[in-house]
């Protein structure tokens, strides 16, 4: 069983690290600028993709920025010139593809992250990071219904949110100072 579990690991391993190395600088360094050029960011994803989006909008707000998760009851009115990150794998989810079309008529610019920038979620979006995974094919046993594109888009927004710090001259200690503490 050991041998299973190792075998699973090295290739989510494998194939995350051909996902990112494929990746787009140029869709990163675009990315990170328009984080930084906009006052409110809004947050979407639904599943695993949403679990990840979250774990991103918590990083941005210990960055001291202004964010938001949709769908949350606490949650403003996308207005004009805010920004909209929707994750979803297939870029084909109903609820993804519908929040990306709504912002889009308000105003906001939608940034969609997506292993296919051909869907319906990419074509509504105005920028999209295009995270390469492959077919499910390859990965259906060891990395099944989506794992190598959820860790992929986790590592991506983790490496995303280190450059922000140090443009935004965040030590962790300033982020710390920001860390939820639940009581």
């Amino acid at each position: 069983m050991r041998e299973n579990v190792e075998e699973a690991e090295k290739h989510i391993i494998e194939r995350i690290t051909q996902t990112l190395e494929a990746s787009d600088v140029k869709e990163r360094d675009q990315f990170m600028d328009t984080i930084l050029a906009t006052d409110k960011i809004f947050i979407y994803g639904v599943g695993r993709s949403g679990l990840v989006a979250k774990s991103f909008a918590i990083r941005l707000v210990q960055l001291g920025l202004k964010v938001f998760f949709i769908g949350e009851t606490v949650t403003p009115i996308v207005e004009p010139n805010d920004l909209v990150i929707i994750i979803s794998n297939t870029g084909q989810t109903m609820s993804a593809v519908q929040t990306a079309n709504i912002v889009r008529r308000v105003g906001a610019t939608v940034v969609a992250i997506t292993s296919r920038d051909h869907s319906k979620l990419a074509h509504a979006a105005s920028v999209v990071i295009h995270l390469q995974t492959g077919t499910a094919d390859e990965d259906s046993e060891l990395a099944p219904l989506g794992t190598v594109f959820e860790d992929s888009t986790q590592i991506f927004l983790d490496g995303i949110v280190s450059n922000l710090a140090k443009k935004m001259g965040a030590s962790e200690s300033k982020m710390r100072a920001r860390h939820s503490i639940w009581v």
